[in-house]
């Protein structure tokens, strides 16, 4: 999908300035290309894929700036690879960086304000790549919970900073795009905002999906206009069907809003799918875990399912936890050139690395089996009569059935030119 990230820093970037863009995902990077100054966004995932990145610059002589969530949590170990670091977001920094690279003067650190935004992103810079049929945009930025394992509350001190309803507006109109993703992590996080911002959207006739808490299923009003203005599927992270692990990780608000099956009944019948999200390896997990998970998902009849391995971010609460108990396997498994999608960085509890492994693959594999995806596939019909929506659950589900064995081949951080031929 469209790295908005880099289409923001392209905004507010001067005309007078030369850019040139390359999505290591997509093609080969040009390392030979004539340039000033390199900047690399990076998550965690792609943390050691940047610095070797930023390292073959270098080695030209070439200035490198790095920044993303990553960067912003552990900036002395980013520096080490960079010649500047930004912390948090850009927007109030990237004018001055790009004034004092310019004189000469880049500092080792600019730190970034972390909360309201505006503005529009450069989408000119897309052109040419071959990135999904969809477009990306941004309503929000941070969640107002505090789940223990995530990056993003992290990152913004959980707290929730909406987008002038204006500017996601314009920013749809100008994409000339008819479908969406709107990439917040929580796109209900402020039910009035979000109500507001709806009624707006209806009058674009959209198609949108998105990401929110099982808490809008209490809103009926929220769900109304969420369906009116064109929500064909939300993610949800359910993480758990054990009390006790919600409460372990800080999300015991979601034993306290409703019954999940209820909750999810009232999403459905508001005529909108559900992506869900469940995580394994908690503390009260126990091979059981897994198979009521997967009867859950299997009776709700859900869009996507997606059964995770829980993976300690750095800096994350969660990360600290289990150094401070002696868990950590793999303390910096993100630098680890060993480590592939699917390995355990910690010990879990109740299970060894390997058979939370091997749980995590057995459900992947049961939800995306043909009968599965056929069963589904009759539910989605009654609740969304759409032959184009049911052309899209086929194509995508098959695809995701296929994507179950292949990606535990894949090592951490590889490019293009890096994966094994």
């Amino acid at each position: 999908m469209e790295p908005l990230p880099i289409a923001a820093l392209a905004s507010l970037t001067p005309d007078d300035i030369e850019t040139e863009f390359f999505d290591d995902r997509l093609e080969l990077i040009d390392y030979e290309t004539e340039t000033d100054l390199v900047a690399i966004t990076a998550e965690t995932y792609t943390a050691m894929r940047a610095y070797d990145i930023a390292d073959k610059f270098r080695k030209r002589g070439i200035k490198v700036v790095l920044g993303g969530y990553h960067p912003t949590h552990l900036p002395e170990e980013s520096g080490k690879y960079a010649d500047s670091v930004v912390i948090g977001n850009a927007e109030s920094v990237w004018e001055q960086l790009l004034k004092d690279a310019n004189n000469g003067g880049l500092k080792k650190v600019y730190k970034g304000v972390v909360g309201e935004f505006s503005g529009l992103p450069n989408r000119d810079i897309f052109k040419g790549k071959n990135y999904v049929k969809l477009g990306l945009v941004e309503t929000g930025r941070g969640c107002p919970f505090k789940c223990e394992f995530c990056h993003i509350t992290t990152y913004y001190n959980a707290k929730y900073y909406s987008r002038p309803i204006k500017d996601v507006v314009e920013d749809i109109k100008r994409s000339g795009k008819k479908l969406f993703f709107f990439c917040d992590d929580n796109f209900v996080a402020n039910p009035k905002y979000t109500i507001e911002l709806c009624k707006e959207l209806v009058k674009l006739n959209i198609k949108f999906s998105g990401q929110g808490t099982i808490t809008m299923a209490k809103n009926k009003e929220l769900l109304y206009w969420l369906k009116k203005a064109g929500c064909v599927l939300l993610l949800i992270g359910f993480e758990s069907m054990e009390d006790e692990n919600l409460k372990r990780v800080n999300k015991d608000w979601m034993s306290e809003v409703g019954d999940r099956g209820e909750l999810v009944d009232n999403i459905h019948r508001a005529g909108i799918s559900i992506y869900a999200t469940f995580i394994f390896g908690l503390d009260h997990d126990t091979q059981d875990t897994f198979k009521k998970a997967i009867d859950f998902a299997h009776e709700k009849g859900f869009y996507y399912t997606a059964f995770n391995h829980l993976l300690p971010f750095p800096e994350t609460p969660l990360y600290r936890r289990l150094d401070k108990e002696n868990r950590l396997i793999n303390r910096h498994w993100w630098l680890d050139r060993n480590y592939k999608y699917g390995d355990i960085a910690y010990q879990p509890i109740n299970m060894t690395p390997q058979q939370l492994t091997e749980g995590c693959l057995s459900a992947r594999r049961k939800f995306f089996c043909y009968s599965s995806i056929f069963k589904r596939a009759i539910r989605l019909l009654k609740r969304n009569p759409s032959l184009s929506f049911l052309y899209v659950f086929l194509h995508s589900n098959l695809n995701l059935k296929d994507e179950v064995e292949g990606k535990y081949s894949l090592p951490l951080g590889s490019g293009l030119d890096e994966l094994p031929k």
